[in-house]
């Protein structure tokens, strides 16, 4: 894949990518191939009561972001990981309202091209459900 080709599409299969990795070990190893071809990414892992973590998730999300460097201390570029992590969750609210969420936020990163993926296990108990929300904005 050529660097000039990638656009949402790439970035957002990059979010969804290191939203799935199993351990640190492996999202590493994942963002520096990423790194490689121009892409940044950024990870973390996170578990809750869905509806009081709305906010949690989002904060997490841009904090993370600006750790790894993958977007900077403007307010263009955290509200768009914001506003890509709010349609990220709201795709997964109606299976999880009310119940406890667990597992990973993805970033991604290409140019003006920003895209979340928040991986997650919900439910009660062991009966879970898995869920994949994505948003993708442009700075």
């Amino acid at each position: 894949m050529a660097n000039e080709g990638f656009g949402s599409k790439e970035i957002a299969s990059a979010a969804i990518r290191i939203s799935l990795t199993n351990d640190r070990t492996t999202e590493k190893k994942l963002q520096a191939e990423f790194q490689q071809i121009g892409i940044s990414t950024a990870a973390v892992d996170y578990g809750g009561e869905f509806i009081s973590s709305v906010m949690k998730i989002v904060e997490r999300a841009v904090v993370s972001s600006k750790r790894e460097g993958v977007i900077s201390e403007s307010h263009a570029e955290q509200g768009a990981v914001a506003g890509a992590t709010r349609e990220a969750i709201s795709q997964i609210m109606p299976k999880a309202i009310g119940l406890n969420v667990g597992g990973k936020i993805g970033i991604a990163r290409y140019r003006d091209h920003v895209s979340v993926a928040v991986f997650f296990g919900i439910g009660l108990l062991n009966l879970n459900e898995v869920s994949i929300g994505l948003g993708h904005r442009v700075v």
